[in-house]
């Protein structure tokens, strides 16, 4: 009995670990190829899974891509919410630490998650089944990123009374700014919106 429940877990843990590949994979493939370029072949390569293996998770290719902005929203998201954390724990709240905030927000927003999800949403405008399959998505990543903002700006900045307004204005701002550099070969660190932000983000948290 001991041994047949040991060699179930044993299947559950490789079926897990395959699947996670190819949605890593999945990930990896919309960042490198795009939407148009990211075939289930494509994946199931990177993968490095049999076919079959790829099928029996997956049997049509947007319900992957849907599996992989769920993977994406809950797993890597999460990774990077902890990464900046990181680097802000010696740097007390206060305007000192606005610039340093900003800069790590704005980092997120060149990362290969956010082009991943780039993919997604373009792809989704003319995918009608796509679309609908996204939009709970797009509501659990736009949370998944307030959680990163907040964890990356602290508790005091989040119980000032303009914080979600701020934070709306950054995120929008951000992410517009950011599908330029699709086509841009200037360094995103180097963009004058960057100043722009820091600057209103001071006068509203401090002067307000």
């Amino acid at each position: 009995m001991v041994q047949r429940q040991h060699l179930q877990r044993t299947r559950q843990e490789r079926a897990a670990d395959s699947r996670t590949l190819i949605l890593e994979a999945a990930v990896d493939c919309l960042v490198e190829f795009g939407h148009a370029g990211t075939s289930t072949l494509a994946i199931q390569a990177k993968a490095g899974v049999s076919r079959g293996r790829l099928l029996h998770h997956f049997p049509s290719r947007d319900g992957l891509l849907v599996a992989a902005a769920q993977h994406l929203t809950k797993n890597r998201l999460a990774q990077t919410e902890q990464r900046v954390a990181e680097q802000l724990t010696d740097i007390p709240e206060g305007p000192g630490r606005v610039n340093r905030c900003i800069d790590l927000l704005w980092e997120t927003f060149h990362e290969p998650n956010f082009w991943a999800a780039m993919e997604l949403w373009t792809a989704a405008r003319t995918n009608p089944a796509l679309s609908a399959a996204l939009r709970p998505e797009e509501r659990r990543l736009r949370q998944a990123i307030h959680s990163v903002s907040d964890r990356i700006w602290g508790p005091v900045v989040c119980g000032h009374p303009v914080y979600p307004e701020l934070r709306e204005m950054l995120f929008t701002s951000m992410r517009g700014a950011a599908l330029v550099y699709a086509f841009e070969d200037g360094s995103p660190a180097r963009s004058a919106h960057l100043d722009v932000w820091k600057s209103i983000t001071r006068r509203l948290l401090f002067d307000s």
